[in-house]
C-alpha cells in the first residue's frame, strides 16, 4: 500500500469521483487524474473530470448500468492488473466512493493477489451527497440521530439472486436507523417499501427519490412508503436514483437549494462553452453557480508564436511608438511573457499610450503588466475603436498592434486611413483543438444542449470544422434545437455567414455581459 503522496508507476489508484458534481472530487483524486497514464472510468463519473487528464493519457470506459455492462467486473479487474504490469500509473475513476457499493474492494483484492501496488482515494458518496443536494440531511437534531446505507439489490454477475440476498435481514433493516438510504434500489422499490412496512416501519414514513443526485439533471420526488412506488412511476424516475426513508425527508422544502430556480435560475440548462481551454473555466464557473451544467468543449487553442524576432525587435524599440493597442487578453499575455523573456518589464512602456479593446483586455493589462489603459472604447469591436479614437492628431504617429494572426484588418486599415503608421505583429494563432472532437459531435447530435455560446469568430469556424464542415442547411438543422448566444456582433456575423441566423447577441461584449444576456433570455419565459 502506498501511504504517502508520491505517484508511483505500476500502481492502481482507486479514486472516488464523487456522485456527479465535478467539484466534489478530492484534491488527491484530481492530482492523480492530472498525472495518470491510463484512466479507467465509470458512467457515473462526470465527463468534465476527464478534461483534467494530461495530453496522451489513455481513457478507457468500463461503465455499468443495471443489466448493461460495457465490461464485466472480472474483466475490469484484469484490465487494471494488465495496465499496471506495463508500468503505467492507472487511475481507476469510480462514481461516489470506491468502497461504498463500488466494488472497489474486489479490485483492490485482485491487485494485491497479482502483486500490484494500490492506493484508495475515498470519494463523496451519493448516500450522503444526493440528499444534501436535495435539501434532505441524513441526520438532523430534530429528526434523526442515525442513518444506515443499504444496497437496493443483491445480485451476482449473472443478475440472479444468490447467497448475498440472504444478508439482508429486513427485520433488522427496517429499524436499523432513523434514516435509511438505499442505493441502486429503483428497480426493487416495490419490494423495499413492502419489506419495510411488513417489518414494522410505518406506512406513512416520509420517503424521497433523488435521481441523478448532484447533477444539474437532478430530479426529486417525495411521498410516503405506502405510495412512493406510484409517485416514482408517475414521475418516470429511473436509475441512478437514491431512495431516502425517514422523517428528514420532510425538511426538503425548507432546506432545498441546489434545484431552487429562484436562487439558481439556470438550473438544469446544459450549455456548451466553446472558449479556449485556458479560458473556459471562467464562464463555466459562473454558469455553474447559476445552476447550469456547462459542457466545456474548447474548439480553439491559443498557441504563442515562438522565436518571434519581429515582436522582440518591437519590444526593444517601444519608445518609438506613440500608441500600443491590445485587442484581446491573449495578446496581453503573450506580450507580457515575451517582455519577461527579453528581460524587460512595464518600465519599457513609459511614454507609450495604451489602448485596450474592451474591459476584459484592460483588466488583463492591469493584472499582467500593472498598467491602466489610456483608452478603452465603449464597445469591444474594431469599429468602435476607430469611431471613438481619442487622439485627433494621429496623422504621422506610429502604432504597434500585437494580435492574433487570424484577426480582421478593420482596425489597422482604419488607423492607416486616419494617417497613422501601423505595425501589425501576429503574436499568437488560434488553432483547432481536436482533443474533444468526438465528444463534441455526440453532444450536439444528441440534441440535449439547451444553449451554445460563442465568444469569438474563431470558436465558430473551428466548431464547424470540428464537426465535419457541414453545409449551411445541415449546420442550421444540427444547431436548431439549441439557443445560440454570441458575445458580440462580429461573432454573430460569422455565425450568419455560415447559415446560423437565430442568434442572441450580447450588448456588452464581455463574459459578464454574455452571462447577463443568457440570464435575461431565460428569465423572459
Amino acid at each position: 500500500m502506498v501511504s504517502d503522496n508520491a505517484i508511483v508507476p505500476g500502481t492502481v489508484y482507486l479514486i472516488g469521483a464523487g456522485p456527479g458534481d465535478p467539484g466534489l472530487i478530492t484534491v488527491r483524486g484530481l492530482q492523480l487524474l492530472q498525472t495518470a497514464d491510463v484512466i479507467v472510468y465509470d458512467r457515473l463519473a462526470h465527463p468534465s473530470l476527464l478534461q483534467h487528464a494530461r495530453a496522451g493519457a489513455d481513457k478507457i470506459y468500463v461503465g455499468k448500468a443495471s443489466s448493461q455492462h460495457a465490461m464485466r467486473q472480472p474483466d475490469i479487474n484484469e484490465l487494471l492488473v494488465q495496465q499496471a504490469h506495463l508500468g503505467k500509473m492507472v487511475a481507476r475513476l469510480k462514481g461516489g466512493d470506491p468502497y461504498v457499493f463500488g466494488r472497489g474492494g474486489e479490485e483492490a483484492a485482485r491487485c494485491r493477489e497479482a502483486g500490484i501496488k494500490f492506493e484508495v482515494v475515498p470519494g463523496v458518496t451519493s448516500a450522503i451527497a444526493a440528499g444534501a443536494y436535495a435539501g434532505i440531511p441524513v441526520t438532523h437534531r430534530d429528526a434523526a440521530s442515525s442513518f444506515a446505507v443499504i444496497t437496493g439489490h443483491e445480485r451476482d454477475d449473472q443478475a440472479q439472486a444468490g447467497k448475498a440476498e440472504g444478508r439482508r435481514n429486513w427485520k433488522n433493516i427496517a429499524n436499523a436507523a432513523d434514516t435509511l438510504v438505499f442505493l441502486m434500489g429503483i428497480e426493487n422499490l416495490a419490494e423495499i417499501s413492502c419489506k419495510l412496512i411488513d417489518n414494522g416501519r410505518s406506512s406513512d414514513t416520509p420517503a424521497a427519490l433523488v435521481q441523478w443526485g448532484t447533477w444539474p439533471t437532478q430530479r426529486v420526488v417525495t411521498g410516503v412508503l405506502e405510495n412512493i412506488v406510484e409517485v416514482a412511476a408517475n414521475a418516470q424516475i429511473t436509475s441512478p436514483a437514491v431512495c431516502i426513508v425517514g422523517d428528514v425527508v420532510s425538511l426538503r422544502e425548507q432546506l432545498r437549494w441546489f434545484d431552487d430556480t429562484q436562487t439558481r435560475p439556470l438550473f438544469g440548462k446544459r450549455i456548451l462553452v466553446t472558449r479556449a481551454r485556458e479560458q473556459a473555466s471562467v464562464l463555466s464557473d459562473k454558469l455553474r453557480l447559476l445552476g447550469a451544467d456547462p459542457i466545456e468543449f474548447p474548439t480553439i487553442k491559443i498557441v504563442a508564436r515562438e522565436n518571434n524576432a519581429e515582436l522582440d525587435s518591437a519590444i526593444e524599440s517601444l519608445s518609438t511608438y506613440e500608441w500600443l493597442v491590445f485587442t484581446s487578453p491573449n495578446g496581453v499575455d503573450v506580450f507580457a511573457d515575451e517582455m519577461l523573456r527579453c528581460g524587460r518589464d512595464a518600465r519599457q512602456l513609459a511614454g507609450c499610450r495604451i489602448a485596450a479593446l474592451g474591459p476584459a483586455t484592460a483588466s488583463q493589462l492591469r493584472l499582467r503588466l500593472g498598467v491602466v489603459a489610456d483608452y478603452v472604447p465603449g464597445e469591444a469591436v474594431a469599429e468602435a475603436v476607430l469611431a471613438e479614437w481619442p487622439d485627433k492628431n494621429i496623422a504621422g504617429k506610429s502604432i504597434l498592434l500585437p494580435r492574433a494572426a487570424e484577426a480582421r484588418d478593420v482596425l489597422p486599415d482604419g488607423l492607416r486611413a486616419m494617417g497613422a503608421t501601423v505595425d501589425v505583429i501576429p503574436v499568437y494563432d488560434t488553432v483547432l483543438d481536436t482533443s474533444s472532437v468526438e465528444q463534441l459531435k455526440d453532444e450536439i447530435a444528441s440534441g440535449s444542449l439547451q444553449a451554445l455560446t460563442f465568444t469569438s469568430s474563431s470558436t465558430v469556424t473551428n466548431l464547424i470544422q470540428a464537426i465535419g464542415t457541414p453545409s449551411r442547411e445541415e449546420l442550421q438543422k444540427l444547431l436548431k434545437p439549441s439557443v445560440i448566444f454570441a458575445i458580440g456582433p462580429v461573432t454573430a456575423r460569422t455565425l450568419s455567414e455560415n447559415g446560423v441566423e437565430a442568434v442572441v447577441v450580447s450588448a456588452d461584449h464581455t463574459i459578464p455581459g454574455l452571462l447577463e444576456t443568457i440570464l435575461n433570455h431565460y428569465s423572459s419565459f
